[in-house]
C-alpha cells in the first residue's frame, strides 16, 4: 500500500502547497493540529511510531511512513 498523497519519497522542509499538504496530513493522523510545518513534535511523534512498527527510526516523514499512518487513520480523517 502506497500513501497516494505524499508527493515525494520524504519530507524534510515542505516547500509546496502538496508537500505542506503531506505534513498536515500527517499531523491529523498523529492527532496533532494541522499546521503543515514540521516541528518537534511531529519529528517526536513520528519517530515514536517508526519505531513501534520497526520502521527505520528518522523522525521523517517519507513513503513509508506514510503508508504506515494510512492504515492507521480512522477512516473518517481520510482524504
Amino acid at each position: 500500500m502506497t500513501a497516494d498523497w505524499m508527493p515525494r519519497d520524504q519530507i524534510l522542509v515542505p516547500v509546496t502547497e502538496a508537500e505542506h499538504e503531506a505534513v498536515r496530513i500527517a499531523q491529523r493522523a498523529l492527532d496533532m493540529e494541522p499546521t503543515g510545518i514540521p516541528d518537534e513534535t511531529l519529528t517526536t511523534r513520528l519517530a515514536g511510531i517508526q519505531r513501534l512498527f520497526r520502521l527505520p527510526v528518522s523522525g521523517v516523514l517519507d513513503r513509508d511512513t506514510a503508508a504506515l499512518l494510512d492504515r492507521l487513520r480512522p477512516p473518517g480523517t481520510r482524504e
